[in-house]
């Protein structure tokens, strides 16, 4: 590790105690050489530039701020920041080319497929709207056990296909045999599934799910996993995922505004035949775009410099080790929830690895709590979702958060608890 790395790592661990950084500066005054160019001081932003011969260039910059332990968006990291922040490049031209090039065998990896992955410039809604017109046509199950993935029954309807509700009480799973009870109906040949609903608390069993599926060969499974993906193993293509979405601002930690996406073959086939897929989010569009390493639209470059950064973190912690992390972390909000006399709003046995959706059986005032804990530590929590918000509380450990960095929030909540 050179002396540079050695700055960051000691700089990253001071960010992510919670601390609230002073003003740090180094200047580079040879290739090898940092020295710091001044003391600390009160400033309301931490930065760290350096200077070569011909500029001087700041390459992160973490403002004081209270840090987000909400499911999303989560803590952005300074490094992650700082290449949001590169100077521009063109989308048309071989930078960019070089860019998607080096990315993508990083992102199959992580999707478990060998299919292409898409770069879209939307919010995860925009690539679960595209699923529904490039693949709906005789009709959609909605499985539907929160706020996000009741939504879907609505964006189905919206793009003006039909679509029915398989729907199961707030804090429940999706069984795959109401699944299967429904599909035998033959009505449907597309399933909209959230793997892991961020609302409630509850990840519903995928492996179950999409093997039950296997007797459907004709029916879509379109699969959200927003706030799951690259926290935990997903395997597309052993799974028979036909379109696997995932957002920016949850597990990956980046700033949102962006999402990812792949499709099967299958659902390729099925694209073709549709006559209203649209064009700015045609999957024929993306996967005619993909083969030159091109998007159809212009992209948000610094999302995708932003990517690149974080899987360089996220492969050189390990894969496995990251999800590793993700199930120590969770283990530990488990612990508290069960130490301090809470209980859990999602099932036993159903509960999300990256976020705890906390059952408030004490009626504590949880505005007045959340309100206490950024005052007083300048941690974010979320009072609840939807009609659940004040009878729930979300504690999110998805993203970069460590056993360390957890135990801090977890502290900081029962001095909150305790002083009222």
């Amino acid at each position: 590790m050179n002396l540079w790395q050695q700055v960051w790592s000691s700089f990253r661990v001071f960010l992510d105690l919670g601390a609230q950084p002073e003003t740090l500066t180094f200047i580079q005054t040879s290739k090898s050489c940092f020295s710091p160019a001044a003391p600390c001081s009160n400033a309301a932003a931490a930065s760290v530039s350096f200077e070569n011969e011909r500029r001087v260039t700041k390459v992160g910059a973490v403002q004081r701020h209270d840090k987000l332990f909400t499911p999303g968006p989560v803590e952005v990291s300074a490094k992650t920041m700082a290449a949001f922040s590169r100077p521009m490049i063109g989308h048309r031209g071989e930078d960019f080319k070089n860019l998607y090039r080096d990315i993508h065998p990083r992102l199959q990896t992580l999707f478990g497929t060998k299919q292409p992955i898409f770069l879209s410039t939307s919010s995860a809604w925009g690539v679960m709207e595209a699923s529904v017109r490039n693949l709906v046509n005789r009709g959609a199950l909605c499985c539907m056990c929160g706020a996000f993935s009741d939504k879907w029954l609505d964006v189905v309807r919206r793009c003006g296909k039909n679509a029915e509700a398989l729907q199961v009480e707030w804090g429940k799973h999706i069984d795959q045999k109401g699944v299967e009870r429904a599909l035998a109906s033959g009505k449907f040949d597309a399933v909209t599934l959230i793997h892991n609903e961020t609302s409630t608390g509850v990840m519903n069993p995928l492996p179950e799910i999409s093997c039950m599926l296997a007797k459907y060969p004709d029916v879509m499974l379109i699969l959200d996993t927003v706030s799951s993906f690259s926290a935990m193993r997903i395997d597309m293509d052993a799974l028979g995922i036909d379109v696997m979405l995932a957002g920016a601002q949850k597990a990956l930690a980046l700033p949102p505004g962006f999402s990812l996406f792949s499709v099967s073959e299958k659902a390729f086939a099925r694209a073709e035949k549709q006559r209203d897929r649209g064009y700015y989010l045609d999957f024929l569009e993306f996967k005619k775009q993909q083969a030159n390493w091109m998007t159809p639209t212009t992209p948000s470059i610094g999302h995708i410099f932003a990517l690149q950064s974080k899987l360089e973190d996220i492969f050189k912690e390990g894969v496995e080790a990251r999800f590793e992390r993700h199930v120590r972390t969770n283990a530990l909000v488990h612990d508290w929830v069960n130490k301090s006399g809470f209980h859990f709003f999602a099932e036993e046995g159903f509960r999300s690895k990256t976020l705890t959706c906390v059952k408030n059986n004490k009626n504590v005032d949880v505005l007045d709590l959340a309100r206490h804990l950024r005052e007083k530590h300048h941690f974010v929590i979320d009072p609840g979702y939807g009609k659940v918000r004040g009878k729930t509380f979300r504690l999110s450990n998805m993203g970069d958060e460590t056993e360390e960095t957890v135990s801090h929030l977890l502290r900081c909540l029962d001095d909150c608890l305790a002083t009222g």
